[in-house]
């Protein structure tokens, strides 16, 4: 039988780093900027918004979940990635097109600090993309430690006290 894990509190800064920075991963840091200037509400984050039933039905218990669970304040997060193009942020929001040019404005200059870092990338995996923005190693053990140095090295620079990574990168070959 398992034990049970052990989850510390959250405390301090919580980086967000996304592989790939396109569509998904700039909406969701526009998004979350957007929240924490007060433009906008966390419509669909489960965790801002998402509810949850204690007990029974009858007993009306249903507290919102960051209520429930002890999670990283928004404004605790800060974000960072890799992309094969070197375009920040805000150019590949801007490029995407699915943010509104009045909510991408209120959001460009957070998205403007956000550059990504030089992506591991493999054309057979992906082969309706080619881009500059590569990492260049002997094989992908060499490329797996950059990508580790970077982790190290994103989390030194903006002091942060631990991490995540959300996948929002392409992906169109199955093996």
């Amino acid at each position: 039988m398992r034990r049970p894990v052990s989850i510390a509190p959250p405390k301090g800064k919580l980086g967000v780093l996304t592989p790939g920075m396109g569509a998904v991963s700039t909406t969701l840091m526009a998004g979350v900027e957007l929240v924490r200037q007060g433009h906008s509400v966390p419509v669909g984050s489960l965790t801002q918004m998402g509810t949850i039933r204690l007990g029974r039905r009858t007993e009306a218990r249903v507290p919102k979940i960051k209520e429930f669970v002890k999670l990283a304040e928004l404004k605790d997060l800060v974000f960072g990635g890799w992309d094969i193009y070197a375009d920040s942020a805000y150019q590949a929001a801007s490029k995407a097109g699915v943010l509104e040019a009045k909510d991408l404005s209120k959001a460009q200059k957070f998205l403007k600090g956000i550059k990504p870092m030089k992506a591991a990338f493999d054309q057979n995996y992906v082969k309706n993309l080619s881009g500059t923005n590569v990492k260049k190693g002997k094989n992908k053990f060499d490329l797996a430690e950059q990508i580790r140095e970077d982790i190290r090295s994103f989390k030194k620079k903006n002091k942060l006290d631990r991490l995540v990574m959300v996948w929002c990168g392409s992906t169109e070959v199955f093996m």
